[in-house]
Formats: structure tokens, sequence, C-alpha cells
């Protein structure tokens, strides 16, 4: 893992929404635009909340039976402890439909008290205005009634979430519109490369809500340079 952000590094990056901070990230022309980011299925819950950023412990669960490998809950919290605070919990589902939910009031208490401040799966969540109510965020595929007979089959490995490859240490951040991962090596600078952005979108938008506004006009400030990185 590289080194660990500052939790001033954190509250700067976290004062952006995810679109902004996709836009900062592809200044940096370290990746497709195509990826670095949950697909849709992947929904925030309790969007009120705001911005959940923190770093990625990963595990996968079955729900559908109780049979087959299971890791005892101590290892897993054990896991979750070798990496920096903040923590989100990243759970990918082996069932296929999702069966029954590892998160509810209870799993969401014993995880923020570890340090954690969400979780990301593509399984089910349930309790949802207990966990609200608690400020645990939850992102998921789906909601269920039933824990059924849910476990851990797997910790630590890489996860495949929502058209994702995660691994625990990655820094992630999700609000009301998604999940993205920020690349550590950039994630200083990303907050800088928002607002380069941000000061040449707001000058075509000031523009097309003032009363000089012209096609012509347009077209000379959206055909202007856009920002690169580094700053020249």
């Amino acid at each position: 893992m590289a080194a660990q952000l500052t939790k001033e590094n954190l509250e700067a990056l976290r004062k952006w929404p995810t679109p902004a901070i996709s836009n900062a990230i592809e200044l940096f022309n370290i990746q497709p635009r195509n990826v670095g980011f949950m697909l849709p299925e992947i929904g925030c819950r309790f969007p009120e909340l705001g911005i959940m950023i923190g770093y990625a412990v990963t595990a996968v669960i079955t729900a559908d039976t109780s049979e087959g490998r299971r890791i005892p809950p101590p290892e897993w919290w054990e896991l979750i402890q070798k990496i920096p605070e903040p923590r989100i919990a990243v759970l990918h589902d082996l069932d296929r439909p999702v069966v029954g939910s590892f998160w509810g009031e209870v799993n969401a208490n014993i995880h923020k008290a570890l340090g954690c401040v969400g979780t990301v799966t593509d399984g089910s969540v349930r309790d949802l205005d207990e966990v609200k109510e608690l400020g645990f965020q939850f992102y998921s595929s789906c909601v269920t009634v039933s824990h059924a007979y849910v476990h851990l089959v797997e910790i630590g490995a890489p996860v495949k979430v929502g058209g994702l490859w995660v691994k625990s240490g990655d820094l992630l951040m999700g609000d009301k519109h998604g999940v993205i991962k920020v690349p550590l090596e950039i994630a200083k600078d990303v907050p800088k490369a928002a607002q380069m952005m941000e000061d040449w979108e707001r000058k075509v938008i000031n523009f097309c809500q003032s009363k000089e506004f012209s096609r012509e006009g347009l077209k000379d400030r959206f055909m202007s340079p856009r920002p690169t990185w580094p700053p020249k």
C-alpha cells in the first residue's frame, strides 16, 4: 500500500463530489476514462449522509448455504484493524441471485466500532432505519429481509464489486452518485486538479447563465483549451 494520506489530504478530497473527482483523475492520464469507478448497480442507500471516504478492506461472502469454507469473524476483525482508518468494508457476494444480507444493525455497529465508516457490497443490506441513525453508510446492489446463512468465505483478497477490482488498502470515495477509486499515487494532487476543472467549467456555466449568452460566445469558451496536468 502507498503512503497513507494525512487527515488534511482526506478532508481536501472530501470537499469534492465524486463527479468532480472523476473529472480531476482524468487530467493525470494514468488510466482509461471508462474504468476506476463502480457501475450503477451499486447504489447509495443514505445519500443524506454525504461523502464517504476510506481505505478498503475486502472479503467474500455467501448466504445461500451453510456448507463450505467459513472464516471466523474474529479473523476478519483482526484484518480490518490492519488497514488505516477510516476504513470501508468491501464485500463481494457469491450468490446470484442475492439471498441474504451480511449487513444489518449488529454488523454495522461492530464495524463502526472497528473504525469503518461504511460498506460497499454487490450483495444486500437491511435494517435501514437503524443503520441510517447510526451514521454508517451502505452501498449495495439490493435490500433483503433475511441474513439467511450468510458467512465469510475469504478475507483480504482482491474482489470485483460493481465492475471495479478493489484490493485492501485502496482509497475509495462514495456519495449519492456512486463509488470511485482514487489512485493513491495522485490522491494528494486530485483536489487541485478538481479545482482546475471547476474553474474551466465555471466560465462556461456562468456564460450560459448570463445575459450576454450567444452561440458564438459559447463556442469560444467551450472550445478553449482545457486544463492539463501538471499545471502550466
